[in-house]
């Protein structure tokens, strides 16, 4: 009976026993099989969430998004879901710009811009941060009241735009990197930069010319050309080169330099 019991347990045994015998004759060691890998998963809006729940503090969680593959839901609704589970502005931002992707490149990174969240214009300050310029209000006065009387009102009236002070607020040294985020829809193609033409107390630029001693168009006496390409999403980069030169001026968004009686312009003064 024993050695009946002891053949039995041999008999079981030995196709394990054979199998560590292959494993050693093939040159492999004995033990058990290695775990696959397990596959990266992007991170998402819960698991920004469970970070934020789980105490993390902000530049731990923005660095990860930063550093981590990631999809996230910014929609609004998406946005109120994270404001109300506690998550900041400042990773909610980090989230929306891990969505810009640069458009140049083999390799496409994602374009930081933490300082960049609502319709405007920017530019790039000593820090690199881009920092927003605040804009002026436009007034539209009408000019050339002598050349409309002459002629009986066949040639009408200049329009232009004034705004008022002798002097922006801001003073730039060349080169100067400007970038434009736009609403949805518009380009960059639709805003227009302008040298204004200084009066005493106010700046002026062209925004329509009537009649037949001027050519008719929109701002083009006053236009400075500028090639604005696009980095990201809504996001435009333009450069104000070390020869442009010294004065007054601004950055029109789509319609201030048509007709209208109030609009705003984004000024700037470049140091002579």
């Amino acid at each position: 009976m024993r050695l009946h019991t002891c053949l039995v347990l041999f008999c079981l045994a030995s196709p394990a026993l054979s199998s560590a015998q292959d494993s050693i004759d093939n040159g492999q060691t004995a033990g058990p099989l290695p775990t696959p890998r397990s596959v990266q998963t992007k991170m998402t809006n819960d698991s920004v969430i469970r970070m934020v729940k789980a105490g993390l503090n902000d530049d731990l969680i923005v660095q990860t998004i930063t550093d981590q593959p990631g999809q996230y839901n910014t929609d609004p609704d998406g946005l109120v879901t994270l404001k109300q589970a506690g998550v900041s502005d400042r990773i909610i931002q980090a989230m929306v710009n891990k969505g810009r992707i640069r458009l140049t490149g083999a390799d496409p990174q994602p374009i930081v811009l933490a300082d960049v969240n609502e319709i405007g214009v920017y530019y790039k300050n000593k820090s690199g941060k881009w920092e927003s310029i605040e804009p002026e209000i436009v007034h539209e006065v009408s000019g050339g009241f002598i050349k409309s009387t002459i002629t009986q009102g066949i040639v009408r009236a200049d329009r232009n735009g004034k705004v008022d002070g002798r002097e922006s607020k801001l003073l730039l040294p060349r080169p100067i990197e400007f970038l434009i985020y736009t609403a949805d829809g518009v380009a960059a193609s639709e805003y227009t930069m302008v040298r204004f033409r200084l009066h005493s107390n106010s700046r002026e630029f062209r925004t329509w010319t009537g009649g037949v001693i001027h050519s008719t168009g929109g701002a083009k006496r006053d236009e400075v050309p500028m090639k604005a390409e696009k980095v990201a999403p809504r996001t435009y980069k333009f450069t104000v080169e070390a020869d442009t030169p010294g004065g007054e001026y601004g950055i029109l968004p789509p319609g201030t330099a048509g007709v209208g009686s109030l609009g705003k312009v984004y000024t700037f003064a470049i140091s002579e």
